[in-house]
């Protein structure tokens, strides 16, 4: 299974991850970064993409 980890000191909320993973990631009201730490293996292509997506790489995954 797939672990989702946001280096929140990175993330400067591009929100590019929430464009290209909207069942994992997204911006809550106050428009700060939520999202799913263990997503569906179904989601690994898109989550995949969300990381490189982000401009500053604050996504890391992990297997296991």
């Amino acid at each position: 299974m797939m672990r989702v980890r946001v280096d929140m000191t990175l993330c400067q909320t591009h929100a590019q991850c929430v464009f290209a993973a909207p069942e994992v990631f997204a911006l809550d009201d106050d428009d700060e970064l939520v999202y799913e730490a263990t997503p569906s293996d179904a989601l690994q292509p898109a989550v995949e993409e969300a990381a490189r997506a982000c401009p500053v790489q604050a996504i890391l995954l992990d297997d296991g």
